[in-house]
């Protein structure tokens, strides 16, 4: 297991539709445990195969007691609507209130290539549904209004003239208390 680089706001690859896997093999998994491992160490809930620079359709969501592994996930059922705060790890220190459905049931492969369905809903549901969003080339700034992108675009631009990278290494988590 490696924790990878993060891919930021501006990288391609976080606006391609990513490719359906066509099986689940050893080098898949590493790849699930690589997804894991950065998540952790970047302190999210939800990480897309983009945000680590490749465009297939992999995901990983850990939150509220949900450890679930997306492979080629979709989304056979939603309803309701909640609004929440979100962020982002490839748009660090952004954040807007998003509208979504609060209850959904998902549709994936896990990390053996078995075939489940899970009813979700609070924040895994909107986690789960946030990775999708990046597995499709969607961004949580896409669901803002214009005005408010428009905003949170040109503080994320200020913020970072001077880096034109969009690549970021990730930390691992301290493990220590000292």
């Amino acid at each position: 297991m490696s924790v990878r680089d993060l891919h930021l706001l501006g990288s391609p690859v976080l606006r391609e539709a990513s490719q359906p896997v066509a099986a689940v093999d050893d080098e898949l998994r590493r790849f699930i445990a690589d997804l894991f491992e950065t998540m952790h160490a970047a302190r999210g809930v939800g990480l897309a195969a983009n945000q680590v620079g490749v465009a297939r359709r992999v995901a990983v969501v850990e939150a509220d007691g949900e450890k679930l592994v997306l492979v080629n996930p979709r989304i056979v059922e939603a309803s309701g609507r909640d609004t929440a705060e979100e962020g982002c790890l490839s748009i660090p220190d952004l954040y807007g209130d998003v509208t979504r459905p609060d209850r959904i049931i998902l549709e994936a492969l896990d990390q053996d290539g078995a075939q489940y369905q899970r009813e979700l809903s609070g924040l895994p549901a909107r986690a789960v549904q946030h990775e999708i969003d990046h597995l499709d080339g969607i961004l949580f700034l896409d669901h803002l209004s214009l005005l408010k992108r428009k905003r949170l675009l040109a503080r994320w631009k200020k913020e970072h003239a001077a880096d034109p990278s969009y690549v970021q290494s990730v930390k691992p988590a301290s493990t220590g208390s000292g």
